[in-house]
Order: structure tokens, then sequence, then C-alpha cells
């Protein structure tokens, strides 16, 4: 037999298996719709091949369904509160790698894509089905303490069909960690809906780091400023945040506004994983066109082997004097070993002028393998 045959069929065998199951339970109360109830179990099954001649392969197939017949909810049953995870079996990752260059990686094809804490993209792995993106993509670690990315999108696989689009999206992100205290990243962000031609194009600049006080005792801090303009619009963004470690206990104060143009337009994050911003409630997934204000009040702790997360959020407009409400989110996380994990999750939305309130009730039990 061939050397290159050899070569090419222990790539093709001598790869790895990954395994990801989630049974969640999720109940919705919006004070508007029928109460929504959901049971749904989560496969991902994928394996990736070895290298050859710095060349590997990735395929993952995802399977979202209903659990126990508990599927009072939309999308799957009309008139009920939605969760969004709709049944689906598909592909949900399969791409071609190359690791031959020179400190640098490709991959073309379906993929997940996550930059920096996934504000602008994300895969929205809270959902069972998440977010990927058919893509070319690149990493590239040359110059020193300095990783670039670049990756262009043409397709747009969301968590839900009308998610879903046909684009032509240049993703730049660069990020240089040399300064002992701060990591700065600066982006571009220019995207384009191939069926509407409708353009959004963001760019920014994030600073963050952590200053130690003592052995127990960290400073933590973040700014970021971004600007967006669309054809006929322009906005900005700007975070701030700051936190004190003690040990496993964190306190963060943070601040974040979503701007508003002129009360016609507020900035927009179409592909981020919108879940972990502005509340676990999700009424803020598309920003008001008046914008948001969001001051945030996180504590987190470690008990007993169990993470402990709350999270207050107030909410009001950035254009015009209006408040939007209040939230409140509570998470408790119990790792089990290396491969499992149970959690319960909890979201108190109190409305002022924005929709209405809305309770939602997570629990869940995940394996990884």
């Amino acid at each position: 037999m061939p050397a290159y045959t050899s070569e090419f069929d222990a790539a093709l065998v001598g790869g790895k298996t990954n395994l990801d199951m989630r049974l969640r339970y999720e109940s919705v109360d919006d004070n508007t719709n029928k109460d929504a109830k959901a049971a749904t179990l989560r496969t991902r099954l994928g394996y990736q091949t070895g290298d050859y001649n710095g060349f590997f392969a990735f395929g993952e197939f995802e399977d979202v369904h209903v659990v126990g017949s508990v599927d009072e909810y939309a999308p799957e049953t009309g008139g009920f509160a939605v969760v969004a995870d709709p049944v689906v079996t598909q592909l949900n990752q399969g791409f071609i790698g190359y690791k031959g260059l020179s400190n640098t990686s490709l991959k073309l094809g379906r993929q997940r894509l996550l930059l920096d804490n996934a504000r602008f993209i994300g895969n929205v792995g809270w959902r069972q089905n998440e977010q990927t993106f058919d893509a070319l993509s690149f990493v590239n670690t040359s110059l020193p303490e300095t990783v670039i990315t670049y990756a262009y999108l043409n397709q747009v696989n969301g968590i839900l069909e009308r998610f879903e689009a046909d684009v032509s999206n240049h993703l730049l992100n660069a990020t240089y960690s040399g300064f002992k205290a701060v990591k700065i990243t600066g982006y571009a962000y220019l995207l384009e809906d191939d069926d509407t031609n409708a353009e959004n194009d963001t760019y920014g600049l994030r600073a963050g780091g952590a200053l130690g006080l003592s052995a127990n005792h960290k400073l933590l801090y973040t700014a970021e400023f971004a600007d967006q303009s669309t054809e006929n619009n322009d906005a900005d963004y700007l975070f701030l945040e700051s936190g004190l470690k003690f040990g496993t206990a964190l306190f963060k104060v943070g601040y974040e506004v979503l701007g508003s143009d002129s009360g016609d337009y507020g900035f927009q994050t179409p592909f981020a994983t919108k879940h972990a911003f502005n509340g676990w409630a999700d009424q803020f997934l598309a920003t008001p066109s008046t914008g948001l204000k969001d001051a945030m009040f996180t504590v987190e702790a470690k008990l007993g082997g169990v993470k402990f997360l709350g999270v207050y959020h107030k909410y009001s407009a950035d254009q015009g004097n209006v408040d939007y409400g209040t939230e409140s989110n509570f998470l408790a996380v119990k790792t089990l070993g290396r491969r499992y994990s149970l959690g319960l999750k909890y979201a108190r939305y109190r409305a002022d002028s924005w929709k209405t309130d809305t309770d939602k009730l997570w629990f869940w039990g995940q394996l990884k393998i």
C-alpha cells in the first residue's frame, strides 16, 4: 500500500469524537400568550479527523426533539409563549481546516464563531439549536502578543428559521495582550444582507484587564466603544464595567448604552449571543428605536461546589426620559466531574413602558464528552 494512502487512512480514522447532550425544561409566562412549557433534548455528535499534510475535517450533527410530549410552546404549538428551541435535525458544523501555514489556521465551511465576549458575533449557545455560519475564516498569531481573526460569511444559520439569511459579511478582529494590565481589541464588522442589500457597519475598540490588589483580591475593569452606521442612520455603543474579586466571590457594576439616532434607529447586534446581555428574559433582542440604557449589578460566588450568579438590571431609553423596566436574574450550576452538570436559572422582568411582565424558569442537565 502506498505510504500516502496509509497516512491518509491514519488521519481519517485517528481523529476524535465529541458528544454534547442537554436535557432542559423551560417555562415562560409573558402575560400575553398562554404559559409555555417545553421539555427538549439537544444532542450534538461530531467527529474531527487527524491531520493530513496540514488538512483536517470536522463534521457535527445536531438533533433537538421534544421529550414526554411537553411541547406547549411556540413555534411548535400556536397560541403559547415563545421558547426558541424548535424541533430540528441538521448539520450543525461541517468544515475543512488547514494548519500548514506558519502561525495561521484556516477553516472553510459551516462553523461556530465567537469573537470576544460574543456581544457582536456569537453562537447563541444558550439555545438548543445554536447559531452557526457558512464562512471562510482564519486566525493568525504571527505578531507578538497579537491575534488577528478574519472571516467572510455568506450564510447565517440562525436559532429559528426566520433568523437565517444570505449575507456578504466581513469580520475583522485584532487583539493585543502585550500590556500587563490591559488587553486591547479593535474590530470592524461590515454586514450586508444579500436579499435586501441593507448594510450595517460597526467599528469599535475594547479594553479590559485586571489589577492584583493582594493575593486574593483583584480589581477588574472593561471599557468599550463602537460606532455603527447604516444607509440612513448612525448610532454609538458604550460599555463600562468595574468589579472586585475576593477569592471566589465577585462583585461588578456595569453600564451599557445601545445608542439611538434621534429616536429613529437603535444600535443593533444582529449576530450576537443576545441572551447573555440585557437580561435573560430576552426582552431586548432587538434594540428599540429610542435606544437602550442598561445599568446592572452582578454578584457571583462559589459555595459547596455550586456556582451562584445574580444580576439586577434597570432599563431606560437612550433618547427621551423613558423607563423601560427592571429585571432580576438568578443562576445556580453544579458541575459533577468533568462531564456532567446540573443547572437552575430564573429571569423576572417587570415592565414599565416596554413590553409586559415576563417570568422564565429553566432546569437542565448536561453531558459533554
